[in-house]
């Protein structure tokens, strides 16, 4: 399979984790946001949103938006499982899960970001304020749908859940939001750094990495 990706995009970071949670070889095709290559007519034939990331399957079919990817691996790979087999259980998983991908991640996106800068002159202090805000509103949120006793976000083991935080979790270093609010975030967030293959799909450890300026 292909993953058109870059490096550090946080919904292509979902996707990267998963797959090597479940031990599923991938070839990385790197798309680079900053240099507006998905805005070329090539890859908008293979993502009609322009969008990372997109999973190509062996059979050449396409599929985009990072959640629906995920559900996709689960439903093909299911062992281990990333969504818990408890109808319930799982719609609070799912739930955590789209508050990071529905409420905080879209108020961050790159399109968005550039459209307060170009349509309406923002800076770049406004910018991150306005990042903050959104991070800030949606990881109290989140604290208080995360399991208390567990190691990782509902469980003994991670999640979708986890892996669309621990995604949050990288852009909110990357924009320096001090995470000490809420400390079960910061739990998830270690509990995910120890695991081999979410450390894999970190941006600073793909292919197409850039140096840090």
């Amino acid at each position: 399979m292909k993953l058109w990706s870059f490096w550090r995009s946080t919904t292509s970071f979902r996707v990267r984790a998963a797959l090597g949670l479940k031990g599923v070889p991938f070839e990385t095709l790197s798309v680079n946001l900053m240099k507006h290559e998905q805005l070329s007519d090539t890859f908008g034939a293979i993502s009609p949103g322009r969008g990372v990331p997109a999973l190509g399957l062996e059979d050449g079919r396409i599929l985009t938006q990072s959640m629906a990817v995920l559900d996709y691996i689960e439903a093909t790979w299911p062992e281990p499982p990333i969504l818990p087999s408890d109808p319930v259980l799982r719609a609070r998983v799912l739930s955590a899960a789209h508050t990071v991908a529905l409420d905080i991640h879209p108020a961050n996106n790159l399109r968005l970001l550039a459209e307060l800068r170009s349509r309406f002159g923002a800076t770049e202090d406004q910018i991150r304020d306005w990042m903050h805000h959104w991070m800030r509103d949606g990881f109290t949120t989140l604290e208080a749908q995360l399991n208390p006793d567990t190691e990782f976000s509902f469980g003994a083991a991670p999640d979708v859940c986890d892996l669309c935080v621990t995604g949050q979790t990288i852009n909110a270093h990357r924009f320096g939001l001090d995470l000490a609010p809420w400390p079960k975030v910061r739990r998830v967030e270690a509990a995910c750094l120890q695991v081999p293959a979410i450390v894999a799909a970190l941006p600073e450890n793909q292919p197409d990495a850039e140096p840090a300026p």
